[in-house]
């Protein structure tokens, strides 16, 4: 078949990735000239240990494609780092040692480490901490260079072409119209507009159940040593619903937030990229109008955490960045998707896990279609 595919971003790469290698023809439209939203804002983590038990089974799919994927594109920077998540108080170790006893923990790569041992895993932690959980099972991705490397690897097959900043208009029988009054015939429509959720994909499928998320985070320069895994910290505990029960309700009885933290709705995460730098975050902003400014407090607060973690200063921070992400609602998705015809699929909304879940993603739609 001839798939027109509409969004750049992770999931509209993934979907056309896996098109093609059902062998049907793909036509990739992208309104900027690369894609330019939480595709390439994020940390480029395959994150399984938050994950809930309902979704373990798709993330865990995900993380095998992912690692197929690498294998064929070696661009997209895949590396089973798997992760640290620091403990700094008996409440935190307290929910690590939960999830540690649960049946699907060793599906998860589940250990919970104390210090020296995470230490030996991990020897640039040399800070303050009393423990860590450590989940085999994480991974890492090149975000900023995933989807270039991606296309390329499309575009060698001859069925494959990509057409940059191209805004589709309107979609009927198979087809696109673009800004350009340029008809693009086909067989089927895939439309993946990320946090775009008006517009097309309003006059396509109404009003879905998707909210916008805004984050900030940041890069460092090169640290100058290997961090082996990434890290998170114990708040990730409170944020991540895999780490949800008694200890975790306990842990938010007891060990309030930073208040910076807290007013942010934060979490350490932390992940190396293949140059060097660091890459940390993020924040949590729910309400719209977001703002357009970025605050300094969250990113301070992040640097005085990772220092005192790592127990050394870090590199100057290079860059800093917002990004805004659609954010299903509806807890029986994994994302939100709609067919408001037999030839029009739009699927959004896989909040902060579209870089983890963009492979599981577009086979279970390709699965549902019958590509």
């Amino acid at each position: 078949m001839q798939v027109n595919i509409i969004g750049g971003g992770i999931l509209g790469t993934m979907h056309a990735f896996e098109a093609v290698r059902r062998g049907h023809r793909v036509l990739h439209l992208e309104r900027e000239a690369e894609a330019r939203g939480a595709t390439v804002r994020n940390f480029g983590l395959v994150w399984v240990s938050g994950r809930t038990r309902d979704e373990l089974t798709a993330t865990l799919r995900s993380r095998e494609l992912w690692d197929d994927l690498g294998g064929r594109v070696p661009g997209v920077g895949f590396r089973p780092t798997g992760s640290l998540t620091l403990l700094r108080t008996p409440a935190e170790v307290a929910v690590a040692e939960e999830v540690a006893e649960r049946s699907d923990a060793t599906a998860r790569g589940f250990t919970l480490l104390d210090a020296a041992e995470a230490r030996a895993l991990n020897p640039a932690l040399r800070g303050k901490y009393v423990a860590a959980l450590h989940c085999s099972r994480d991974a890492a991705v090149e975000s900023r260079q995933a989807l270039p490397a991606i296309r390329e690897y499309l575009a060698a097959t001859g069925r494959y072409t990509f057409l940059p900043s191209t805004e589709a208009r309107s979609v009927a029988d198979g087809g696109v119209r673009d800004d350009r009054g340029r008809r693009h015939d086909g067989d089927l429509v895939i439309v993946c507009a990320g946090a775009a959720h008006g517009g097309l994909v309003r006059e396509l499928a109404g009003e879905l159940p998707v909210r916008r998320v805004r984050l900030q985070m940041m890069q460092t320069a090169p640290l100058g040593e290997r961090l082996t895994t990434a890290i998170a910290d114990g708040d990730s505990m409170r944020y991540y619903p895999g780490f949800a029960g008694q200890a975790a309700d306990e842990l938010a009885r007891v060990q309030p937030q930073d208040m910076v933290a807290e007013q942010h709705h934060m979490q350490l995460l932390c992940v190396q990229r293949l140059h060097g730098g660091l890459t940390i975050g993020d924040t949590h902003e729910y309400t719209e109008p977001f703002p357009f400014d970025v605050m300094q407090d969250p990113y301070g607060y992040l640097a005085g955490l990772v220092e005192e973690l790592l127990g050394r200063a870090l590199p100057p921070v290079e860059r800093r960045w917002a990004g805004v992400y659609s954010q299903c609602v509806d807890p029986g998705e994994l994302v939100c998707r709609r067919s408001p015809a037999a030839d029009v699929h739009v699927v959004t909304g896989p909040g902060g896990r579209g870089m983890t879940l963009g492979p599981v993603v577009a086979e279970q739609t390709a699965d549902l279609i019958g590509l």
